[in-house]
């Protein structure tokens, strides 16, 4: 078994990859950037000089290509996350691609597939899997110090309505995939049950026929969890926690400060006796390079990843069911 840092590719100059996951793994303990791809080598050779990556491809094929690399991060549109990651897994390579990981149940089951048949590790990157603020909510609701969990609200929206965006591709863009996952995500998590059935609104672009504002509400077998998202509102993103005897409100849950303490507010009973909530505060982390750590140590170990794609086919079958529901305009249960 290998020694040292796990060396991984980049398959493309993704903003998100320049932006947030490069920097972070290359402050990893066991992660290495060791090469970036792009379509068209300038591009690559560009973002290999602004970060110091020691190689730079013109294709991803030629990355994949490559024995040294080890891992790849796939940051690519989301239709374009299965088939690469496939190639990836075919290759001979670790796959840590970004969420949401497909378009739907059976795309992801086609991942699994080549995965277990390649024998590779492969998951998804929710980074807010990895982050303490994230953990240590968990942890007081199990603890059961603020009564039985009920009922979990949040919202997530940004303003885009740009032509060429990503987000308003009508094959895998849209608010639903790009930031509804999280909610149904974190609620699945916090909760530690899967919802057995969902009831969606969505409204869609009339032009770019993209769901641009969705609301649902998952039915888990012990509460129940509401949210929206949009990709025309207002940025903002929020998140409570409501138990028996008290809450949980998570400031910022989903684009943590990578450089900054974190908050998390819990209000225990005030039963009509004044403000009796305490802020924890969580010091400052950058949930990308934990991330990146948890996957490259789960390689290194012969571990399980931070979010496997056993996972990713449930948070995925919540999803293909709200899209069901605001078709159907019924509930609608989760198929696996």
């Amino acid at each position: 078994m290998k020694s040292g840092k796990v060396k991984w590719g980049i398959l493309s100059v993704a903003s998100i990859a320049k932006r947030k996951v490069i920097p972070a793994m290359q402050q990893g303990e066991y992660s290495e950037v060791t090469g970036i791809a792009s379509r068209e080598l300038g591009k690559a050779q560009e973002a290999a000089a602004k970060f110091g990556i020691p190689k730079a491809y013109g294709s991803y094929d030629e990355m994949l290509a490559d024995p040294e690399i080890e891992a790849i991060y796939n940051p690519l549109p989301n239709e374009l996350h299965v088939p690469w990651s496939i190639k990836a897994m075919e290759a001979g390579k670790h796959v840590l691609c970004e969420k949401p990981i497909g378009l739907n149940v059976a795309e992801v089951k086609r991942l699994l597939a080549a995965r277990d048949r390649t024998s590779m590790k492969c998951g998804e990157a929710f980074m807010i899997r990895s982050h303490p603020q994230w953990l240590r909510a968990r942890e007081v609701v199990r603890s059961g110090k603020i009564g039985e969990l009920r009922a979990v609200m949040a919202r997530f929206s940004y303003f885009d309505r740009a032509a060429d965006s990503i987000h308003n591709n009508p094959n895998g863009g849209g608010g639903l995939l790009d930031i509804g996952c999280y909610p149904i995500n974190t609620s699945r998590f916090i909760f530690g049950e899967e919802p057995t059935k969902v009831v969606g609104l969505v409204e869609r672009d009339p032009e770019m026929k993209i769901d641009r504002l969705t609301s649902a509400i998952l039915a888990y077998p012990s509460g129940q969890a509401i949210f929206t998202c949009s990709t025309q509102l207002v940025y903002h993103q929020s998140m409570e926690i409501f138990c028996t005897r008290g809450r949980i409100v998570m400031e910022v849950p989903y684009s943590a400060p990578l450089n900054l303490p974190t908050n998390i507010i819990i209000d225990e009973d005030r039963g009509g006796k004044g403000d009796a909530s305490t802020t924890e505060v969580i010091p400052p982390c950058n949930q990308y390079t934990l991330q990146g750590d948890a996957f490259s140590k789960a390689i290194r170990e012969d571990g399980e990843v931070p979010v496997p794609l056993e996972d990713a086919i449930k948070n995925m079958a919540v999803i293909d069911a709200v899209f069901r529901s605001g078709a159907s305009g019924q509930w609608e249960a989760p198929i696996l």
